[in-house]
């Protein structure tokens, strides 16, 4: 049995373009603009609760990449677990959050974020790397007791 597809209605219209403008803006560098979409679109999201879980993802990812520019960590990292709860088999933001937990140095955290990124994403270079550097860390802060 097939179903069949649901009819496109005004409201996911709006949201689409609200999220490819979102989208242009934050590829433009223009984030404060780019955040402001994002808002609204996640907004509007949790009001209809009528949006893809993929797409309420990166909103919630791109703008913790936003806010991680801006040097604010925990609300960036607040995004990033907004994100994962949306979709958890999105391998990004475990990883974006990892960074943030690494600089601040919560390698435990940090390790998990990146074994995570791994498992969902064997080929994600960026996370091997993070991990490794991770446990050199970790390793580096025991030895010297702290």
């Amino acid at each position: 049995m097939t179903s069949r597809p649901r009819p496109f209605t005004l409201m996911e219209g709006e949201n689409s373009q609200q999220l490819e403008n979102a989208h242009s803006e934050f590829y433009k560098r223009n984030f404060d603009q780019a955040e402001e979409l994002y808002t609204k679109f996640i907004s509007s999201c949790l009001q209809s609760r009528d949006c893809e879980p993929s797409k309420l993802a990166t909103a919630y990812n791109n703008r913790g990449q936003i806010k991680y520019f801006r040097v604010d960590f925990y609300e960036a990292m607040d995004d990033y677990t907004s994100a994962i709860r949306t979709d958890c088999q999105f391998p990004i933001p475990f990883y974006n959050r990892g960074l943030i937990r690494y600089r601040l140095g919560l390698f435990e955290d940090a390790k998990s974020d990146f074994q995570q990124a791994l498992k969902l994403d064997a080929g994600f270079e960026d996370a091997k790397v993070s991990l490794q550097q991770t446990l050199l860390d970790q390793q580096e802060k025991i030895k010297r007791g702290y």
